[in-house]
């Protein structure tokens, strides 16, 4: 190896020491710690591929020492013990005693990967066990199988509720105008749209029919949506309010949706354009609403973990078990739906209008309320999409909606008072960089349209919201 080669890979170590251990990058001491660096390399194969430099402690270079064996050696523990079998790409760094071995993979294109019969997954720079249950939807997925799809352990005919089978159908034709079946029973209709198989002559019922249809689907299947309003900002054990959902998918989303609309708050105000009052909820609620049906239809049922709700003084929070299926993302919401059966059912009762769609329609429905856009966070075993309040600032595009013209430094001002109970000609002045008269006339116009009001008188005048 030449003088400049050497240097440029003792660069780039030095650049990877200083950035620390990543999602795709391991430290181990030195080869005496291969056991472990080999179960960073199973995680990686099962993620998106990474490396482990033996050699670095820490964020120390110690250096490895580096002989033709113990290369051979890396290079056949990895073959022999992991499985199915894969070759590391095996590369030498640094001279002297500062060298440093890297072992490389790629992502496994033959997920899922073993060793010694374990298989183990790349959390943040944590290498954990993958549980049973994300193993069995991995390997589900892989055979092109989906939960929904999957039987229901116990389930029969005798634990379909019919009069939701009707209901369902009443929905149905509303909503896309699809007549209702002719001389078909129950259990023939269910097979229709898989929501039952014959097994052995039997009929037996799908996780999907027993969500959509069950008498009672929290006996065979553990999943609600916990709801809770806590006082503040914080999670505490103490709340104002609470709720388990339970029942089938979309008896679910109304008592969840009935909850958050309970529990939000609502705005409003009154013009000298109307003596009718108008208000407004706090968020919008046709966007949580789609959020909770998102959790519902795509999340990882395999997980056996409930989906929850939690609204604070300034935001709410849905969180979902299950990450964002390989390939999507908040950015790129692709159509790949984790349950596809589910996802059918909703839409043919008019819950879901386009596949896809669904981010981009709650994102348009926060800019046109006036609060921020939904954030989502991605990680672990859940994903979290969270709703800021903008609270009464979310009134002042619905008074431009019904006509209440207002110019920048009055909008300003309307914004002001969401912080502040008063404001005076003087801080109406500083806040928009004007002179006296124009306060003036701005802050006349905003008592004439009654959005304000005064008190006191001369020196001590202030003006007072009145929304």
């Amino acid at each position: 190896m030449n003088q400049k080669t050497n240097q440029k890979q003792l660069k780039e170590l030095n650049e990877i020491i200083e950035n620390g251990e990543t999602e795709e990058v391991e430290f181990k001491k030195s080869t005496a710690q291969l056991e472990k660096g080999m179960r960073a390399l199973c995680a990686f194969l099962n993620h998106k591929g990474g490396a482990v430099y033996f050699g670095i402690d820490n964020k120390t270079l110690v250096g490895q020492q580096v002989s033709d064996p113990t290369l051979r050696s890396i290079s056949q523990k990895v073959r022999q013990k992991i499985k199915p079998e894969i070759t590391p790409e095996i590369t030498v760094h640094g001279d002297g005693r500062e060298k440093v071995i890297k072992v490389t993979v790629k992502e496994g294109l033959n997920k899922l990967y073993y060793l010694d019969g374990v298989a183990y997954k790349r959390v943040g720079t944590e290498n954990p066990v993958i549980p049973p249950e994300e193993i069995e939807r991995i390997i589900m997925e892989k055979r092109n199988k989906y939960w929904d799809s999957e039987i229901c352990e116990g389930a029969c005919m005798k634990d379909i509720d019919e009069e939701k089978v009707k209901w369902f159908l009443d929905e149905r034709f509303s909503a896309r105008k699809i007549p209702h079946p002719s001389q078909m029973n129950v259990s023939d209709f269910l097979r229709n749209i898989c929501c039952a198989k014959i097994v052995n002559k039997e009929v037996v019922i799908t996780n999907s029919g027993i969500l959509f249809f069950g008498k009672n689907p929290q006996i065979f299947m553990p999943f609600r949506i916990l709801c809770a309003r806590f006082r503040g900002d914080e999670l505490s054990r103490t709340t104002i309010d609470s709720i388990d959902c339970s029942g089938t998918l979309w008896e679910m989303l109304k008592q969840a949706e009935g909850f958050v609309k309970k529990n939000v708050r609502l705005f409003g105000f009154r013009t000298g354009l109307s003596f009718r009052r108008i208000d407004k909820l706090e968020y919008p609620a046709e966007a949580v609403r789609e959020v909770i049906l998102n959790a519902l239809i795509h999340r990882e049922y395999t997980i056996p973990s409930d989906i929850r709700i939690f609204i604070f003084d300034s935001r709410i929070e849905i969180i979902s078990p299950g990450r964002f299926p390989e390939g999507v993302t908040p950015q790129k919401p692709l159509h790949m739906p984790r349950n596809p059966i589910l996802c059918q059912l909703m839409r043919e009762i008019g819950y879901i209008e386009k596949y896809g769609t669904g981010i981009y329609f709650v994102r348009d429905l926060c800019n046109e309320w006036g609060i921020p856009e939904p954030e989502f966070e991605t990680g672990g075993l859940e994903t979290r999409v969270i709703f800021r309040s903008s609270g009464e600032g979310i009134l002042i595009p619905e008074m431009k909606k019904r006509g209440i013209e207002l110019n920048d430094r009055q909008v300003a001002c309307l914004h002001y008072f969401t912080e502040n109970p008063y404001i005076t000609n003087k801080k109406y002045q500083e806040l928009n960089n004007v002179g006296k008269k124009a306060a003036y006339i701005d802050i006349h116009d905003l008592l004439d349209k009654g959005l304000i009001t005064q008190e006191g008188k001369g020196r001590s005048v202030r003006y007072i919201k009145k929304f």
